[in-house]
């Protein structure tokens, strides 16, 4: 997640609702702990890596993010292990953060190939799984990773339910759903969904130019542009933003995010990047407001072509 930009757009079945409105305090920039554990592999949790997580735990609540993004499947497990033996060393640190985690995707083994896993009993056992390596007992908010099609809509409502009321989770929300999905789930909820984890960035522009392109030739196409042009655009676009950043005096990293938090959809941006003076330039986002003219200046750059 060190080059890459998740959000996290706060969704029900009415209106867009800032996560602030569940929890207060709440950042409006998050951390993805993606990058934790050291690494994609078998290799165990070491002592550096745990230092590592310390370090940037410090930073970004130093910085004013307080949020923590997590998923069970991150480095293996592992970014969640680094982060509970950050917790148990330091465990007042817990007071002044806030934990996500995300279950529902099953990587390949035991004579299946990967798959999404919504079950019941596969959430329960996940939940646990995560609490027990984030050393805490419970999650603010609990992510379904992604659209599992053979969910089985009344059992997974009233497991979720059941690990509210066990005080094990606190909100549940989703992640890479559309708005359909996130409805047909929320029909069977007591609960409301606050969060949906989508790709959003500079570089994936889907979800805006799907509003935009309505009644437009070419609105079909899905992806933005790839290869050569791709390159071109973003090489135009990162002209621009540091263009901005220097006017603003701030890093590139804070436009960018900037762009995202001047939507009025109360997008939660995610930040991936272990750098920690990159964690401290990404947190002054908050504090720039981009003009209309700004916001869509970077928006038609990233396009490379002009708006219908």
């Amino acid at each position: 997640m060190t080059n890459s930009i998740e959000s996290t757009n706060k969704t029900n079945d009415k209106k867009s609702i800032p996560l602030s409105n569940y929890l207060p305090n709440v950042g409006q920039v998050a951390y993805g702990c993606m990058g934790l554990g050291g690494g994609w592999n078998n290799n165990p949790v070491t002592a550096a890596d745990a230092a590592q997580t310390r370090s940037v735990i410090d930073t970004a609540l130093e910085s004013g993010i307080n949020l923590f993004d997590h998923a069970d499947i991150y480095t293996f497990s592992k970014a969640e292990q680094a982060f509970g033996q950050a917790l148990q060393q330091a465990p007042e640190l817990r007071d002044q953060m806030f934990i996500q985690s995300k279950c529902g995707i099953r990587f390949e083994g035991e004579g299946n190939v990967g798959r999404y896993d919504f079950s019941a009993d596969w959430v329960s056992q996940s939940v646990d799984g995560i609490l027990n390596r984030l050393n805490t007992e419970k999650l603010e908010v609990l992510l379904l990773h992604r659209p599992d099609p053979l969910m089985e809509l009344d059992e997974l409502a009233r497991m979720l339910e059941n690990l509210k009321a066990q005080g094990k989770v606190d909100f549940f929300g989703v992640s890479n759903m559309n708005s359909h999905q996130i409805q047909y789930l929320q029909s069977a909820l007591g609960q409301p969904i606050v969060a949906n984890q989508i790709e959003m960035s500079l570089a994936k522009l889907d979800w805006l130019n799907d509003g935009v392109m309505i009644n437009s030739q070419g609105h079909h196409q899905s992806d933005f542009a790839a290869g050569t042009l791709e390159h071109c655009q973003m090489k135009g676009t990162a002209h621009y933003v540091a263009q901005l950043a220097n006017q603003y005096g701030v890093e590139s990293e804070a436009i960018v995010l900037a762009f995202l938090l001047r939507h009025p959809s109360s997008i939660q941006p995610v930040i991936g990047t272990t750098n920690l003076e990159r964690i401290k330039a990404s947190a002054v986002a908050t504090q720039i407001n981009l003009s209309r003219e700004e916001w869509y200046n970077v928006y038609v750059y990233s396009r490379g072509q002009a708006l219908p």
